[in-house]
């Protein structure tokens, strides 16, 4: 009797174990759910507000530099002097400028365009907007691409503020006909590669700011920034993992 009542002690405590410890499992998911929540609704809430400055951007800036657009367009019609009219057609150029630096703003503020997909579609359009009017031609290509694999925001800044420095050095300094922008994903994996058929970057010619500031930020988002060596012109690899 004694070990049978033993036995039901030991299995009856063994018991009430189990079930404190699937009790404690329980609260614990319950608490990392609540964590969950609550940074969703974090996140739901910073992409709200990112879409409310987006949309007055839009309204209020955007309306204000086409306003200003127009009225240089309609004083320059009326300017009959050569020198005004030049100071007006450089009102016109930073106009546009800001134009164009509102949209990057804009593309950057919008949350839906944090996938590879939409990045690739941007980088590819600012390049050939940006060398229309130069000699020099744009290739591009995607290799393995999941359009819909998520990019967070920070990075895909960054890499376009890259991708804005080393075009427009292959414009200041190659010499170049063609520019070619590759993308690749090797799992988590992105790579973007720019390539130019110039002159190249000299062997004894020190890193300037442009090269820096690019690894900079690619160091800051764990990632890198390398400039190859392999046949004529200028080539450089961005590569981070999304």
């Amino acid at each position: 009797m004694i070990i049978l009542f033993i036995v039901f002690v030991v299995i009856v405590y063994n018991r009430k174990q189990l079930l404190y410890i699937k009790e404690q499992q329980l609260k614990e998911a319950e608490y990392q759910n609540q964590l969950l929540q609550k940074e969703l609704e974090k996140q739901k809430l910073l992409e709200q507000e990112r879409e409310r400055i987006s949309h007055d951007m839009h309204d209020d800036l955007g309306a204000g530099i086409s306003a200003l657009k127009l009225q240089a367009e309609f004083l320059k019609q009326k300017a009959d002097d050569d020198d005004l009219q030049n100071d007006i057609d450089e009102l016109l150029k930073t106009s546009e400028e800001m134009n164009l630096s509102m949209r990057e703003m804009l593309w950057s503020l919008n949350s839906g365009n944090d996938t590879l997909g939409s990045f690739i579609d941007y980088a590819i359009q600012y390049t050939s907007n940006f060398l229309k009017k130069t000699r020099i031609k744009v290739w591009s290509e995607s290799e393995d691409i999941l359009p819909e694999t998520p990019i967070s925001t920070e990075l895909r800044r960054n890499m376009f503020l890259c991708l804005k420095e080393a075009v427009n050095n292959a414009y200041k300094h190659s010499q170049a006909n063609k520019l070619k922008i590759s993308f690749l994903q090797e799992k988590n994996t992105f790579i973007m590669k720019i390539s130019d058929d110039g002159d190249g970057i000299p062997e004894e010619h020190h890193e300037g700011n442009g090269l820096r500031n690019m690894k900079r930020r690619m160091e800051e988002q764990k990632g890198e920034c390398q400039i190859l060596k392999d046949g004529p012109g200028t080539h450089i690899v961005f590569k981070a993992t999304v």
